[in-house]
C-alpha cells in the first residue's frame, strides 16, 4: 500500500475487550501515526482496567499513550466533549466486540467507547469497525446486519479467522485498518467486506 498523507487527520483511536487481538491494533495505531495522523486515544472501561494472559492494564495504557503522544480517554465524562469540541475526523474502534457492536447498533451509551462514537456522530462524521468477535455469525450477525445498514458505520474488511474451530468467529484484517480509513473518510465501504 502506498503510504497516504494522513497529516492533519484527526482519529479517534479506541480499544474494547478483544485483547488477543490489541498488538495487532497497536501496530496499525502507530502505523497511523506515522502516517501524519494525530491518534486521539480511547479505551472502554474493560481494556483499560482488565489484566490478561495477553497484557497487563497498566501496559496496554502505556503503550496506546506512547504510541499517541498524549493519554488514554479512559471514562464517560472525557469522552463526551469528542464531538462538541470536533476533535476527531474519524473514530476508529479497534478492536471491536460484539458486546460493542450490538450497543452501537441500538444505540446504547453506557462506556467510554460507546460515548466517544455517539459524541463523534453527532456531527455525521464516519466510524470504521475493525470486528473481532467468536460469535459475529451466531447471535452477534443481526447487529452487524443493523450496522451495514447504518448511515455513517464502515468496516475494516474481515474473514473467518478459524472456521474449523470457530465457525462464527470474524476477524477483522487489521493490516487493512489504514486503507480502510482512507475509504471511510471518502465515504467508501472497503470490499468484499467478508472474505
Amino acid at each position: 500500500m502506498n503510504m497516504t498523507d494522513f497529516r492533519g487527520l484527526k482519529i479517534g483511536y479506541a480499544f474494547t475487550g478483544s485483547f488477543c487481538t490489541f498488538e495487532k491494533s497497536f501496530e496499525q495505531a502507530e502505523i497511523l501515526r506515522k502516517m501524519g495522523a494525530e491518534i486521539i486515544p480511547i479505551m472502554s472501561e474493560n481494556a483499560s482496567q482488565l489484566s490478561t494472559r495477553f497484557g497487563s492494564a497498566e501496559d496496554n495504557i502505556r503503550k496506546l499513550e506512547n504510541i499517541a503522544g498524549c493519554k488514554v480517554i479512559r471514562n464517560i465524562s472525557d469522552a463526551e466533549p469528542i464531538g462538541p469540541k470536533n476533535l476527531t475526523d474519524i473514530m476508529v474502534v479497534s478492536p471491536c466486540t460484539s458486546n460493542t457492536a450490538a450497543k452501537l447498533a441500538n444505540s446504547i451509551t453506557d462506556n467510554t467507547v460507546t460515548m466517544a462514537v455517539k459524541s463523534h456522530l453527532r456531527s455525521g462524521k464516519p466510524v470504521l469497525l475493525a470486528i473481532a468477535s467468536n460469535d459475529s455469525l451466531m447471535g452477534s450477525a443481526k447487529n452487524l446486519g443493523i450496522l451495514f445498514n447504518m448511515k455513517n458505520y464502515y468496516f475494516v474488511p474481515m474473514k473467518q479467522d478459524d472456521y474449523i474451530k470457530k465457525p462464527a468467529s470474524l476477524v477483522a484484517e487489521f493490516s487493512m485498518i489504514p486503507e480502510a480509513v482512507e475509504s471511510a473518510i471518502k465515504g467508501i465501504q472497503l470490499r468484499p467486506i467478508i472474505y
